[in-house]
């Protein structure tokens, strides 16, 4: 494998993910990654916000209006952030097999939890 890996930080990788599924506004973000978590990240506001901002700037992610909702700022993933998103869920396939493959976890390991 010469694919060479750029991870995201943590925190962007949840947000990515998040927005993977659809359009979302700060408070959906944060409430899927908890979800998406089973609860182990909370983010709060400050963390959130620091993160889109950086998103935005490298262009993984854009700004979106919604003319029923003009209170709130939606994010939507960039083709670029669909891209490094699945870089990302690669990485992490892969890993996932090579921890299978020297006995790290199980083979029926689903969900964030071994059986």
């Amino acid at each position: 494998m010469d694919r060479k890996y750029n991870q995201l930080p943590q925190v962007a990788f949840c947000i990515l993910l998040a927005l993977g599924l659809k359009e979302r506004h700060g408070y959906e973000i944060i409430k899927q990654i908890e979800e998406d978590s089973n609860d182990k990240i909370h983010l709060g506001p400050g963390a959130l916000y620091t993160s889109i901002k950086q998103l935005l700037k490298k262009g993984l992610i854009i700004e979106v209006t919604k003319p029923d909702d003009s209170k709130r700022r939606y994010y939507k993933l960039t083709g670029d952030g669909s891209r490094i998103l699945e870089d990302e869920l690669e990485y992490y396939r892969n890993a996932l097999e090579l921890a299978k493959e020297r006995r790290l976890v199980k083979d029926s390991y689903q969900y964030g939890r071994a059986s």
